[in-house]
């Protein structure tokens, strides 16, 4: 017999043109249907299209009201945009700003950013070429090779020396690893999750891994075409599904979902760049 409450289910797949919309679909699955999770998730997000300003602002006034992070802080935790803003396109110096500035994101949140961040596993893995930089090392090799291997395109989240732990419950890391796909239309990013939290941290970690194949997709000089997402389990946890602070976001959901899509053609037929074998 099994320990975990978790239950069997067909996947939960979700194709759409923004964060946004990706989003809502997801929020309302859960909030409407029978239970608190989906499982597994299957996320996919091309196109693009500007973030849903009603949703998000909705979202974040919720989060605010239970003492959680906005949408934007969740992102940073997966990819720091303003110091990539302030890096004003060099790599060097957004690790060089991001290493200073870890410790102090530490002393800011033990509770929550006791065990790391996510961009800090990425590129301070504490082991491995560059110094634990897992993303330099690709963008390094990638820069200097005619071609790689699909498979050198990947970082890891998870270390099994830090992360298996005997702890009821582990808030951090719930993302497993990432990898970069390099196609003749654009860069497709693929990212792992065990579990995710529809509440609080769902749309931060769809936003952040955004930004994180933009920031790739300029380095590796191609466009982000494609994100996908899959998630063993989808909660939602960490509030009520009858609170009636749900009722204004799940609002902007349905009003986000029924506007229009605007079709296009980015991130159709997409084909892998030629690798090494």
């Amino acid at each position: 017999m099994s320990k975990s409450n978790s239950i069997a289910m067909e996947p939960f797949i979700v194709n759409e043109t923004s964060v946004s919309r990706a989003y809502a679909r997801v929020l309302l699955r859960i909030a409407q249907g029978r239970g608190k999770e989906v499982s597994p998730l299957v996320l996919s997000v091309s196109e693009f299209e500007e973030e849903d300003d009603k949703l998000r602002k909705s979202l974040d006034t919720l989060l605010r009201s239970k003492g959680k992070c906005f949408v934007e802080d969740v992102a940073y935790t997966i990819f720091p945009e303003r110091l990539w803003q302030m890096a004003q396109g060099d790599r060097a110096k957004l690790f060089s700003f991001y290493k200073m500035a870890f410790p102090a994101y530490q002393v800011m949140n033990r509770t929550a950013n006791g065990r790391g961040l996510y961009f800090e596993r990425m590129v301070m893995y504490g082991r491995g070429p560059c110094d634990g930089n897992q993303l330099e090392y690709m963008l390094a090799q990638y820069e200097r090779r005619g071609g790689v291997r699909d498979s050198m395109m990947q970082v890891t989240t998870f270390d099994p020396e830090r992360d298996h732990t005997p702890s009821a419950q582990l808030g951090f890391p719930c993302l497993q690893h990432v990898t970069f796909v390099p196609t003749k239309s654009g860069l497709v990013l693929n990212a792992f999750y065990a579990t995710q939290q529809i509440f609080d941290k769902a749309y931060g970690n769809y936003l952040g891994l955004k930004q994180l194949g933009e920031f790739m997709g300029h380095e590796l000089k191609i466009p982000l075409v494609r994100l996908n997402v899959t998630v063993g389990v989808a909660k939602l946890e960490r509030i009520s599904k009858t609170d009636i602070g749900l009722i204004p976001v799940i609002a902007a959901a349905e009003a986000a979902i029924s506007k229009p899509q605007e079709l296009g053609t980015v991130g159709q037929n997409l084909h892998p760049a030629p690798a090494e074998n």
